[in-house]
């Protein structure tokens, strides 16, 4: 019979740490990665036939659940006329319509096959449209794995301690400045210090990747008045956030308009894809218009924006995102109780559907803060979770995510597995 330690035996004989992300490799966690055999709804089963409810989501595209039929229909419909084109199709039109529907200041927009290369070509585009070369980031925050954004990264970077990635030559990284999240003096330092070489200020502008930090009030907004003063753009990396905290992404939630936005996750409905958008004076410095080289064999495909098609659809709907706020909201509150009841240090918070859980008596607020929490106890209690059938990411510094999928009995299973979890904690076991 297969069994996840001799399947993850298995992988690392032929992929490198057994798994094709790292952090998949449960090093933050310890223990053995779970190999997935299936999913359905809120649930997912692994190759011993053991359920799990699903609290990892793909690391977020599965807002409306796994596997849901809708989703699976259209990408059947689309498989069955062919998977890949290498040329334009009609869908690719139609979902960067509801792209520019929803967010007023995205007039054009280019599809990539991964969040990554949106990040990545977001910053060439900056760089190209200001002729200007640094770029800000913030410590903790991850942009995927381009050499400019690796620089105190968040996410599998942060997890395993190396936020600065080797292989990233000197002469990359210097054109990369490192702010702190909610720290609006930091960013206007590293402005006075750089004058007139910012191209552009990159944020995800709720934190996700050193688990969910909220923005303080004004933050945001500062960052823009600083990106106007300084002839700089301001990028949202909304990779994670949109479509997951509102429909509108951080951006409605915050009330602050970007001058780019990256997407990616949602839009795809599981599929690999991600994109660019903003206003049409910006985007068409972009090839073939402009001079910003980009390009992806696979970006577009049909496959991927057929389920991203049906994705939108399903959460555009009156009242999607007011429900499963509401319920995961329910289970971040539950979740803190159940700390409190078991006098353990650990709190719990959501925006949407995104939420973060810290074995830390407050919700952190920055970088700093969430490198105070009991990282061992979060171990403790995520293998405690996982012998209950709770499946959270295997990271005290990713946050969580919820879907439609999941109801009232996977929220009252949760619970119960965290009361038990709790108390087996609080009582030395």
């Amino acid at each position: 019979m297969s069994t996840n330690a001799s399947e993850f035996e298995r992988a690392q004989r032929v992929l490198v740490g057994g798994v094709n992300s790292a952090v998949r490799a449960f090093r933050a966690v310890g223990g053995t990665p779970r190999f997935i055999a299936r999913a359905e709804g809120a649930y997912m089963w692994d190759v011993e036939g053991k359920r799990y409810i699903d609290y990892l989501g793909s690391w977020g595209p599965m807002i409306v659940g796994q596997a849901h039929p809708k989703v699976l229909a259209a990408v059947r419909d689309a498989a069955a006329l062919g998977l890949s084109f290498g040329a334009p199709n009609v869908m690719e039109t139609e979902l960067a319509e509801r792209l520019c529907a929803i967010f007023p200041q995205v007039e054009r927009v280019r599809f990539t096959s991964s969040g990554t290369e949106a990040t990545m070509s977001a910053l060439r585009l900056a760089r190209g449209f200001t002729g200007r070369d640094k770029v800000i980031k913030f410590e903790g925050c991850y942009h995927g794995t381009a050499d400019s954004l690796l620089v105190k990264a968040g996410s599998g970077a942060l997890a395993f301690g190396t936020p600065t990635s080797a292989g990233i030559p000197a002469d990359f990284a210097r054109h990369t400045l490192v702010a702190q999240f909610n720290d609006l003096p930091s960013v206007q330092a590293l402005f006075e210090a750089n004058s007139g070489e910012v191209a552009c200020v990159i944020v995800e502008p709720i934190a996700g990747n050193m688990n969910l930090i909220r923005p303080e009030p004004g933050f945001h907004e500062g960052l823009r008045a600083l990106c106007t003063r300084h002839g700089a753009l301001l990028i949202f990396d909304e990779v994670m956030t949109g479509f997951r905290v509102a429909l509108g992404g951080a951006q409605q939630v915050l009330g602050v308009t970007p001058d780019l936005s990256t997407f990616g996750k949602v839009i795809g409905g599981g599929m690999p894809v991600g994109a660019i958008g903003g206003p049409a004076a910006i985007m068409e410095m972009m090839a073939p218009l402009g001079g910003v080289y980009q390009a992806g064999t696979l970006s577009g495909n049909p496959i991927a924006m057929a389920a991203g098609l049906a994705t939108m659809d399903l959460i555009s709907q009156p009242g999607f995102f007011d429900a499963i706020a509401a319920n995961c909201a329910r289970l971040v509150a539950g979740i803190s109780a159940a700390a409190a009841e078991a006098g353990v240090a650990c709190t719990a918070q959501s925006i949407g559907a995104m939420a973060g859980l810290y074995m830390h008596d407050t919700a952190p607020r920055s970088f700093a803060e969430v490198q105070t929490q009991d990282v061992e106890r979060f171990k403790r209690f995520y293998h405690l979770m996982m012998a209950e059938g709770i499946y959270l990411p295997p990271s005290p510094v990713e946050a969580f995510f919820f879907s439609s999928a999941h109801g009232e009995a996977e929220i009252d299973l949760t619970l119960a597995a965290a009361r038990k979890s709790f108390a087996t904690i609080s009582g030395g076991g």
